[in-house]
């Protein structure tokens, strides 16, 4: 029951026991009111909290850099004199007294031919490729090589396509990543075989994998090669850092401050390269698994 003469928008509302319950009108009005204050209010707090999240993680990310970079600075200082006069030098030596360049190049591109075949991990070959012949021939060396190691795997899952695929059957969530491949035209499977080869999954596995997921050759080829450029100047990078250190130990000399703090941020550098990368794929990836379930 409602009893008016409150004005024109308001009235008492009353229950069967004659108690008042509310009064409608202008409490309606404030109550509305207040309630989009505090939803203001709780939406501007939000977005501060975001605000000192973001800026938080960005400030741990950099503290993580500094701590790297003065620990890299600590161990170029002290402790690689010491590790390159027991181990890497004679190594290096030997190297170079028992093998020419030819030799070595025909090494470098055996290996990272072969090692992938048999899951055997590939990076001393790209350290001695950046030892040994620097960015330019050891690039072409690597990718050579690597253009074999990927394309072997490949024809050779052809004879062992019903197991992978069953092994994939059984495994779908785990398998939902690389069947991303597959799907699309020619660019759609160039774009995610380049990301999955940025991602971490496991390099020498997806090689098998890949005909299981029913991507093209020179999509997943040319994929596959761009994919790993990232990996691959990191670790022609180390191999590059390895020799000035074993060059400045061997004439009995320490870095200069200027070398170190040039090798430490070159270092760092490329190591960031390579997280923000592998960070965007990660996220793409996700993005590519969200838009196939959608479509499923």
């Amino acid at each position: 029951m409602k009893y008016g003469g409150f004005g024109d928008d308001e009235s008492l509302v009353v229950d069967q026991k004659g108690d008042f319950l509310k009064l409608n009108g202008e409490d309606e009005e404030s109550s509305g009111s207040s309630s989009s204050i505090i939803g203001s209010s709780c939406c501007s707090t939000r977005g501060i909290g975001s605000f000192w999240w973001s800026f938080w993680w960005w400030a741990r990310l950099m503290l993580v850099f500094v701590f790297l970079g003065v620990l890299a600075a600590v161990f170029l200082k002290w402790v690689c004199p010491f590790f390159m006069d027991k181990e890497v030098i004679p190594l290096i030596n030997w190297e170079r007294g028992t093998f020419s360049n030819l030799v070595l190049a025909v090494l470098v591109v055996t290996s990272m031919a072969l090692f992938p075949v048999l899951l055997l991990p590939s990076s001393p070959s790209m350290w001695v490729a950046g030892l040994t012949f620097g960015y330019s021939y050891g690039f072409l060396l690597i990718i050579g090589g690597m253009t074999i190691g990927m394309s072997l795997p490949y024809f050779i899952g052809h004879v062992f396509y019903h197991k992978i695929h069953g092994l994939m059957e059984r495994y779908p969530k785990k398998a939902t990543l690389i069947k991303l491949a597959g799907d699309g035209n020619s660019f759609d499977q160039f774009r995610a075989v380049s990301l999955i080869r940025i991602s971490p999954f496991p390099y020498c596995i997806y090689n098998y994998c890949a005909v299981a997921t029913g991507v093209k050759y020179f999509p997943y080829l040319l994929g596959s090669l761009l994919g790993v450029v990232p990996e691959v100047f990191v670790a022609l990078y180390t191999g590059i850092l390895i020799k000035a250190l074993a060059d400045a130990s061997q004439d009995q000399r320490s870095l200069s401050t200027q070398e170190i703090l040039f090798n430490v941020a070159g270092f760092c550098f490329t190591i960031a390269t390579t997280v923000i990368i592998t960070i965007y794929a990660n996220r793409r990836l996700k993005q590519l698994q969200q838009e196939e379930l959608l479509v499923q």
